[in-house]
């Protein structure tokens, strides 16, 4: 049902402040700003209900620097709004502003649930009309729009802050936070929530991990396409909010309930010695391309937070391969960025990010830059910078493969790690050289610039891709469910299926695969730099071959907590790498080797060694048949002091 837009309200509004932006809670109401540039009218809707229509319209009649803003007295924590607002329909000109449409918040801190695009009603255009994304639809969408809920920042942290725990010691667990607890056979009372990840939190005690890095837990948005093969975006790649924790993760208790479990979760991860790492989107948003879904900044701004083609501003910038690329040139975007990271440092107490597709974020014009106003934004916030910043370091554009090329203060994920160790273990032709870098940290990727070994957060498997236990039980993806006529997905994997394709009785197949998988994760855990573990490996976790699970959310996701005596033995293995790797600061040192005598005059901090016990000369080193060698560690020239000034040292180890 419509209804005329105009200022109705009973309530005391007054002028208020045009900063911060997003909803503010005060003693006596809450402060309202939003930024637009282009348009000419925005109104703030209150409801009492997520599906009911507003009780309030309340026109923004205080402008300054573009920020529309005014003060609603007597509101209270969970109060329901969203926005709506008027300006030109020119897709032409990069102006889709369309005021039947309900906006979300780009700072809302909470929703209501899911958006669901129901008849098609969260498009701004007319999808029957021959000009497409060039018409203007006028059918109001209040009823299908997820509300915005004011929340109260207050929380009790019980004293418990975070570790602090220095990169080179981080041992990082990546983990989707719902499909840890979701299978019946989890035992929690709230499965695939945030309070029932607290349940399991024993689990990664005994693994003896100490960072988890969640994939995003940004509100998202599932896709059209998906929504219509019965399928969900269950990696959470698509983001709707920036400030706000994904709904459906809550346990419903109340609007807005999700923010205060997600700080219970990240308070009982600090009370057990475990940091918080988030997977972060800024890259895109969920709005898509042209014929997108209009949910927010399309229809607040679209100019100022998209790229948009030069010559063609009716279509956009894509680096991201989901349709979009928000505009790191345009300042208040990056404020949008910068105001979201600060909040969940401050506010929800997190200790770092990882940054989904990073060069996209570095693009000032068409080629990464490193000296790009991101770069600098970062690394001159007080808060940001003291916190752990990892860049998933290739995107989809010309140029994207960045290994290597962050500035300093960054870690990567080290995708010619997982290759070379990958590589190795099938038994790939082809000299040493690169796996013995990798080993070693990467000396060659990163010791140019000044960063450490720490800056290469290795792995064998993550999320995207095979399980460890897929990447020896298949030599191709069998990703038939995705409903994409298993085209999604990576073809090459480097992965060898030991004698015969997925599940398999025979004894000596899957003696070779627990073999396999033990190499691999000996490999990760005795390696300089930071291992990350894919979140199931330690128990042989299977998607029976699924190398793209992104939209499972179901058994091929979630972890089975049934534990035969083979995940048990697994288990067990995983566990005491890490004690050993913790036990010895050898294999997690913060300075790179330097291949020459430190121990005494005979004795170099790093000897790589033949299977007859000769150091390696470079003919071993170009050998393309290297079946075996190994690597001695001088714990006595470490080369290096602790927080006290005194000498770190280690015993002498050997790696075979």
């Amino acid at each position: 049902m419509g209804y005329e837009l105009i200022h109705r309200t009973a309530k005391k509004v007054s002028a208020g402040r045009f900063y911060p932006l997003g909803a503010s809670l005060a003693p006596d109401g809450v402060n309202f700003a939003l930024y637009s540039q282009n348009a000419s009218e925005i109104f703030l809707l209150l409801f009492d209900r997520p599906d009911g229509e507003p009780t309030d319209i309340i026109r923004l009649d205080n402008r300054i620097r573009y920020i529309w803003y005014a003060f609603v007295h007597s509101l209270k924590v969970g109060q329901l709004y969203g926005f709506k607002v008027r300006g030109e329909f020119n897709p032409a000109r990069g102006l889709r502003f369309n005021e039947n449409k309900l906006l979300i918040d780009p700072y809302a801190k909470a929703l209501t649930g899911k958006a669901k695009n129901r008849d098609n009603l969260l498009l701004a255009y007319d999808p029957n009309s021959p000009d497409r994304d060039l018409s203007r639809d006028s059918r109001d969408n209040t009823g299908v729009v997820p509300k915005c809920v004011v929340v109260d920042d207050r929380f009790d942290w019980q004293g418990y802050v975070p570790s602090d725990t220095p990169l080179e010691n981080l041992i990082i667990y990546e983990v989707h936070l719902k499909g840890f607890t979701a299978h019946p056979s989890s035992g929690v009372a709230s499965p695939g929530t945030y309070l029932g990840f607290i349940e399991k939190i024993p689990h990664l005690k005994e693994l003896g991990v100490n960072a988890v890095e969640f994939l995003p837990i940004h509100e998202h948005y599932v896709e059209d396409f998906l929504t219509a093969r019965g399928l969900t975006n269950y990696w959470g790649y698509n983001t709707l909010g920036f400030f706000a924790p994904e709904s459906s993760y809550g346990t419903q208790g109340f609007p807005g309930c999700q923010v205060n479990e997600f700080k219970t979760l990240v308070r009982e991860l600090h009370r057990a010695g475990i940091e918080v790492i988030l997977d972060v989107v800024y890259n895109h948003t969920a709005e898509g391309n042209h014929v997108g879904p209009t949910l927010s900044f399309r229809g607040i701004d679209n100019d100022a937070y998209y790229r948009l083609v030069p010559d063609d501003l009716a279509r956009y910038v894509d680096y991201t391969g989901c349709g979009n690329t928000l505009n790191m040139r345009h300042p208040r975007t990056l404020q949008l960025i910068m105001d979201s990271l600060r909040y969940w440092v401050l506010e929800m107490h997190v200790d770092g990010f990882r940054f989904d597709l990073a060069p996209a974020l570095a693009r000032e014009f068409h080629e990464v830059d490193r000296l790009s106003t991101f770069f600098d934004v970062i690394h001159q916030d007080p808060v940001i910078a003291q916190v752990k910043l990892i860049a998933e370091p290739w995107d989809l554009g010309d140029g994207g493969y960045q290994v290597g090329n962050f500035p300093a203060g960054w870690a990567e994920w080290n995708g010619r790690y997982r290759d070379a160790v990958r590589r190795y273990w099938r038994g790939d032709p082809g000299p040493v050289r690169e796996l013995g870098s990798r080993l070693t940290g990467s000396s060659d990727l990163y010791q140019a610039d000044g960063r450490r070994p720490y800056a290469s957060v290795n792995f064998v498997t993550c999320h995207d891709g095979f399980t460890l236990a897929d990447l020896v039980s298949y030599d191709v993806k069998h990703n038939e469910a995705n409903g994409e006529r298993n085209q999604g997905g990576a073809d090459e994997n480097l992965s060898w299926n030991c004698g015969a394709e997925g599940p398999t009785d025979d004894p000596a197949i899957l003696g070779l695969r627990g073999r396999q998988i033990r190499n691999f994760l000996a490999t990760l855990f005795l390696s300089q730099g930071v291992p990350m573990l894919c979140g199931g490996d330690e128990i042989g976790r299977t998607q029976q071959g699924n190398n793209n699970g992104y939209c499972q959310d179901n058994e091929i996701s979630w972890f089975d907590w049934t534990r035969d005596a083979r995940a048990l033995e697994l288990l067990d293995f995983t566990a005491n790498l890490i004690r050993i790797r913790k036990s010895h600061p050898e294999l997690h040192r913060r300075k790179f080797f330097q291949g020459r005598p430190l121990c005494d005059a005979r004795t170099k901090d790093l000897a790589w060694l033949r299977p007859d016990g000769r150091e390696m000369t470079q003919e071993d080193w170009d050998n393309a048949q290297p079946h075996a060698f190994g690597f001695r560690l001088c714990g006595r020239a470490m080369d290096d002091v602790n927080e006290r000034g005194e000498p770190i040292t280690d015993d002498t180890l050997l790696v075979l």
